[in-house]
């Protein structure tokens, strides 16, 4: 009945109204030799050296992607896949095992996954920089809920819900960590 979390304009539902927006966002272990990064015109501006010696944990085919291959970082990127069959894989392992795990110096995901995982990770303390998008490559999304084609009722319904839970729904997103914009 309800599809929750698709970007508004997204064209398989009829989208609801947007209840929040985020952007993709940086994870970085604090003391880790990154914690004058708080943009990413700062990560940029790291030496060479140590910029080519980085390895970004990302999701193969998002935005990151195109944004690495524009700032010449390919090199630095490691995939993972957006999607798989295993029930035993899910988003935020990027963050939880291979980031907290030292496998890879930063993530860079989807604001929720960045704020969730962040939070609940107590060593190494992480902390989140979201991303402004760039021309060419856009991070932040405006996300609503999708419901079939022809119930205008019920789309009706779930936006007058929106709206007047809109105050809980922010808090919960600012509980979870959420980078909201």
């Amino acid at each position: 009945d309800i599809v929750m979390g698709v970007p508004t304009g997204f064209d398989q539902v009829s989208a609801t109204k947007p209840y929040y927006a985020s952007t993709y966002a940086m994870v970085i272990p604090k003391g880790m030799g990154l914690d004058g990064v708080k943009s990413q015109a700062d990560l940029l501006a790291l030496p060479k050296d140590r910029l080519g010696k980085l390895r970004i944990g990302l999701f193969d085919r998002s935005p990151v992607s195109e944004w690495l291959a524009q700032h010449n970082l390919v090199e630095q990127g490691v995939p993972y896949p957006i999607m798989s069959p295993d029930p035993a894989q899910y988003p935020g392992e990027l963050v939880e095992r291979e980031l907290a795990g030292g496998r890879i110096d930063m993530a860079i995901v989807w604001g929720p996954i960045a704020g969730y995982y962040a939070k609940r990770i107590k060593t190494p303390v992480l902390r989140i920089v979201p991303l402004k998008s760039e021309p060419g490559v856009r991070f932040d999304f405006q996300m609503a809920m999708g419901v079939r084609y022809g119930e205008r009722e019920w789309k009706q319904q779930v936006e007058g819900l929106l709206d007047t839970k809109q105050s809980e729904i922010q808090a919960i997103l600012k509980e979870y960590g959420v980078p909201l914009v």
